[in-house]
Formats: C-alpha cells, structure tokens, sequence
C-alpha cells in the first residue's frame, strides 16, 4: 500500500495510527501541503480535491478522505474492531469522530486559514478563529463522553474516535487552546500515548517532519 500524506496534516494522522493499529505497512509519500504541493496534476489525477491521504491498496483501488479510509480498512481487517459493540455504540462512536472530523478539523485546516488571510484578516484574528474552532469542538466532544467508561474514548481499546481525537488535541495545542478544560478528552490522550500505535504515528516521527 501506498499512503499519500504530510507529517502535520491530522487526517493523515489518523489513517497512520489506524494502519499501526492492524499491523499494516504502507509506502509513505509526502506532500508538502505549505509549498502547495498537492495540487501538483500527478497528484490531482490521484485525488482530484487535492487534499490528504490518499491511500493506495496495490491491488489497484484509490481511496481518499481519512473515515472512508479507516473505515475501509476496518472492514478489510477487522482485527483489532475500530467500531465495535452494539450498533448503538458504533454510532455514538461515529458521531465523535465526525464532530472533529467534519465540523472542527475543515474549518481550521490550512486551506481555510489561507483564505482568511487572502481576505485581509492578520495572524493573531485567523490563530483566534483555529482555536475558536477546536474550542468548540472539543467542548462538545468532552460532553460526549464525560459518562463512557474509559480509559478510551469509548471503553478499554482504542476506536475510531481515539484516532480523531488525538490528532486533533495536536492540532489544538498549535493553537494555543487551554485543555485544561478537556480532562475526559485528556485521559483518553493518555491513554492512547502509551500505545505504539499512536506514538509511531505521531507528525514528528515521520520522515518528512520539519
């Protein structure tokens, strides 16, 4: 397999923990997301929105967007279950992950923090709007869980909602947000971080970080 990414780019994040977590290899190919690499025409033949992962399986198929992905690989090698339990679980599981994955992580990607500042807004107003963002987010993600057994996210192994978390938190510390604020989030981090999985997948261990 081949995995299209960058060393900070939090979706891309997820996938490599996920690929850890099942015991599978993949080429890593950067992209310089800063230096606009990614919009190169080889890569957009490969993934035509131009963003990362793009995960390639050797068998010929192309997969973009890191939850399709993840779950894909889930389905493809069940083992460990990245959503498991009873289908009412799996969708609470779900909805964690797309609280960060949808509606906290696009809006304070590069792509949106370029634009505001191609509209005129300076440094300090666009960090202000990134961490805004992963404020609220995680406010709602810390509510989510405050009454799931821990010490993950969602019970004693890791799932797809440890694998949006952690990056995200990453990405909120770049920011300057205060997780004091987060301790159930904080918890499942902890516990996360004593995985390899996660600590091998982290942006400064891959061989493109700056």
């Amino acid at each position: 397999m081949k995995l299209h990414g960058y060393f900070r780019s939090s979706a891309s994040y997820r996938v490599r923990i996920a690929l850890n977590l099942k015991g599978l290899s993949a080429d890593h190919l950067p992209h310089h997301l800063r230096k606009g690499e990614q919009r190169d025409p080889a890569y957009l033949a490969i993934n035509p929105q131009g963003l990362v992962p793009t995960l390639q399986d050797g068998g010929g198929a192309t997969l973009t967007q890191s939850l399709a992905i993840i779950e894909w690989l889930d389905e493809t090698h069940p083992e460990p279950p990245l959503l498991p339990g009873d289908p009412l679980q799996r969708a609470k599981i779900r909805a964690f992950a797309q609280v960060i994955a949808c509606d906290t992580h696009p809006v304070q990607n590069l792509k949106v923090l370029a634009r505001l500042r191609e509209l005129g807004h300076g440094d300090a107003t666009v960090t202000e709007w990134a961490a805004w963002a992963n404020r609220e987010g995680l406010a709602a993600c810390e509510a989510l869980i405050a009454h799931e057994s821990g010490p993950f996210c969602f019970g004693v192994s890791p799932t797809l909602a440890d694998l949006c978390l952690v990056p995200q938190l990453a990405n909120a510390r770049r920011f300057g947000v205060d997780l004091a604020a987060y301790p159930r989030l904080l918890r499942a981090e902890a516990a996360a971080k004593n995985l390899a999985a996660f600590a091998d997948a982290a942006p400064e261990r891959q061989p493109d970080a700056e």
